[in-house]
């Protein structure tokens, strides 16, 4: 989803330290905002020089220079857009001693790469995750999963869009998740509810500035649906709505995956999501009550004020993605969208960030919170209890 331009790289210039630089030119300076610095572009540098992390990124001749000591650095969490560039092995491991995570996106807005400070593995915790659907503690979960996620969808109808229609639509589907005794039926209901939930969105009006308005594409001026007409599938946007979503979800399974591995959970042993290649299903069910505080983030926005068209791009196919600068901007709030009270809002979008914090919030968790939530739910049922003579027969028969 991130583009960048392709320009010159500098020749023949000596190397100077990243301090000598800073010292030289403060502004070109890399800060941390709300604990999260984004790098992108050409030639990406991530390592460390005598204890301290050293950073830069940009493209050609402007490039900017970071220099974080071990002690009142402020970063939470690292992350880089594109593959140009280096990240070496001590840089890892001053991130991991500074208990900071390290998130590596494609320019397509895929997550490659998600590590972050890990819970040492505990087996019976992984055991009882691995038998929750056996034990009931994943259809528990599930239905926790799709009550929260339903619960803000309906809330963003009714209270951003207007809709009461569509969020009572939503609230009578929510009603019926007690009673719901299958994965399957689960699924349904909740596929059902999303198709409410998105119809109401078909309309929503896209404004953009109007000297920027004789250079935007007709159908990017409305939603008009989840769906992209080129993959039929939310993969491919084709318009900036779409693929601002689709960034910001990326961002979130990131989240998902470290939140699950903190908490010494298996991000691929999931329960709502079935098993499948190449996909984190638990990272996945995570993300699932977390989505509706994005969608109140990018809603509140898009209607609040107009979007600029040099922060997108199209491709010969259609494909709208991010420019490289808008996408770290985006990155950089992104981390904190979902998370009740911390919710802001970047420079480059609105600027009123206590004002955002209030108006987007609804009753969703963070990927944290919930990841806690299954963790409590899936250890709950596994606690060991006493041997009993039938459960002693039960293992000799097994083994």
């Amino acid at each position: 989803m991130a583009a960048t331009k392709t320009v010159a790289q500098r020749l023949g210039a000596r190397k100077f330290r990243a301090s000598e630089i800073l010292a030289a030119n403060p502004h070109l300076g890399i800060q941390p905002r709300y604990g999260v610095v984004t790098l992108f572009g050409y030639g990406i540098q991530v390592r460390v020089d005598r204890g301290h992390l050293i950073l830069e990124d940009g493209i050609g001749a402007d490039r900017h220079y970071a220099r974080f000591p071990r002690v009142g650095h402020g970063l939470d969490r690292l992350v880089t857009i594109g593959s140009d560039g280096m990240v070496s092995l001590a840089a890892l491991r001053w991130l991991a001693d500074q208990n900071a995570s390290f998130v590596m996106l494609d320019r397509s807005g895929s997550v490659l790469i998600a590590t972050g400070p890990a819970r040492k593995s505990d087996v019976h915790l992984r055991r009882a995750q691995a038998l929750a659907r056996q034990s009931g503690a994943g259809m528990e979960i599930t239905r926790d999963l799709i009550d929260k996620k339903l619960l803000g969808q309906e809330q963003i109808a009714r209270n951003q869009l207007g809709d009461s229609t569509t969020a009572d639509a939503i609230g009578k589907l929510r009603s019926e998740i007690p009673a719901m005794g299958s994965f399957d039926s689960i699924r349904l209901l909740e596929s059902q509810a999303g198709a409410f939930y998105w119809a109401a969105w078909r309309s929503l009006q896209i404004q953009f500035s109007r000297q920027d308005l004789p250079r935007v594409p007709e159908h990017w001026r409305t939603f008009q649906a989840r769906r992209s007409p080129l993959s039929g599938s939310p993969r491919l946007a084709a318009n900036p709505v779409n693929a601002v979503l689709n960034y910001l979800y990326a961002i979130l399974e990131a989240e998902a995956r470290l939140a699950a591995a903190a908490l010494g959970l298996d991000p691929g042993l999931g329960f709502l999501h079935a098993d499948a290649a190449h996909r984190d299903s638990l990272a996945a069910d995570l993300m699932e009550p977390v989505r509706p505080q994005v969608d109140a983030f990018v809603l509140d926005w898009i209607l609040r004020e107009p979007i600029k068209r040099e922060w997108f791009f199209e491709q010969r196919d259609g494909n709208c993605r991010l420019m490289a600068p808008f996408a770290a901007r985006l990155s950089d709030v992104a981390a904190r969208v979902g998370s009740p009270g911390r919710i802001r809002r970047s420079g480059v979008v609105v600027e009123d960030p206590e004002t955002c914090a209030a108006q987007t919030r609804c009753d969703s968790p963070d990927a944290e919170e919930q990841a806690r939530s299954e963790r409590r739910a899936i250890w709950a049922p596994a606690r060991p209890s006493a041997a009993t003579p039938e459960s002693v027969s039960r293992l000799r028969q097994r083994y």
